[in-house]
């Protein structure tokens, strides 16, 4: 549970600190409009295609979005299916979303323990999405046990979209690399001062320091033989090696219910 509760301490502080900011790192001047605008562009170019793929309409059925922070997508989904469960670990993140999103009387809010949906009924919803958020994970076992209980709570025949980091490369010189891994290590070991500190000092914006930022990465081998293995039939993947990958498709009508 320690990984779980440092996911949770570290994503309610950046709440606190920026909460659209470290949802969407692309940019940091959102605002409520630019915010929520960018998961409707989102839905519309990321999500719409597959579901269209799959020949998915959402108006009658019911989802989950694993990871709904503030509610960027959650808005974008509520518009559109009959029931939204918005599922995150921050409880600070939530509370943001609650506030943004009061008037949707759709949204079941649901906080998680960071390793299991246990609140959410297994083979109970019709779509179950997450983006933004696996990459964050700080070990491969947590992004297994997500994809897992992501495919648990999805009906036989429903349809799963998620994204993942993909990429193994080094995203920074061998010198970022070391600092990154001492700032780590002194998260690690409970030193989250110092390593807060000491980024500070060297320029570095200290909520982004540790491994609930950083996360793992896992090749689409890898998500593939989970998705498998927890009754889901991989229908696709997009963004393959890279730190955007997608993974989609359906959980086998076969699967237990």
């Amino acid at each position: 549970m320690k990984s779980a509760d440092s996911m949770r301490n570290d994503w309610n502080e950046r709440a606190r600190q920026n909460a659209f900011f470290y949802i969407a790192s692309w940019r940091q001047d959102w605002n409520e409009q630019t915010f929520f605008e960018s998961g409707e562009s989102d839905y519309q170019n990321v999500v719409a295609p597959v579901l269209s793929q799959l020949s998915f309409s959402p108006e009658d059925f019911s989802m989950a979005e694993l990871g709904c922070g503030a509610g960027r997508m959650t808005r974008a989904f509520a518009r559109r299916f009959r029931s939204v469960t918005a599922l995150d670990i921050s409880e600070e993140m939530q509370s943001r979303a609650k506030k943004y999103l009061a008037d949707y009387s759709n949204i079941h809010w649901v906080l998680t323990d960071g390793t299991s949906l246990a609140p959410v009924e297994s083979s109970s919803l019709d779509f179950v999405f997450s983006y933004l958020v696996l990459q964050h994970y700080p070990a491969g076992d947590l992004v297994a046990s997500s994809i897992q209980e992501m495919l648990r709570i999805l009906r036989p025949g429903g349809v799963f979209l998620f994204q993942f980091n993909g990429s193994r490369k080094p995203t920074m010189n061998w010198k970022g690399r070391m600092v990154s891994s001492i700032l780590d290590g002194f998260c690690s070991i409970g030193l989250k001062r110092v390593a807060h500190f000491l980024a500070k000092f060297g320029g570095i914006d200290p909520e982004m320091v540790g491994k609930t930022w950083r996360g793992v990465a896992l090749d689409s081998s890898q998500v593939e033989k989970i998705v498998l293995d927890a009754g889901g039939t991989p229908t696709g993947f997009s963004g393959v090696d890279t730190p955007l990958a997608w993974c989609f498709g359906r959980k086998s009508s076969q699967a237990a219910a």
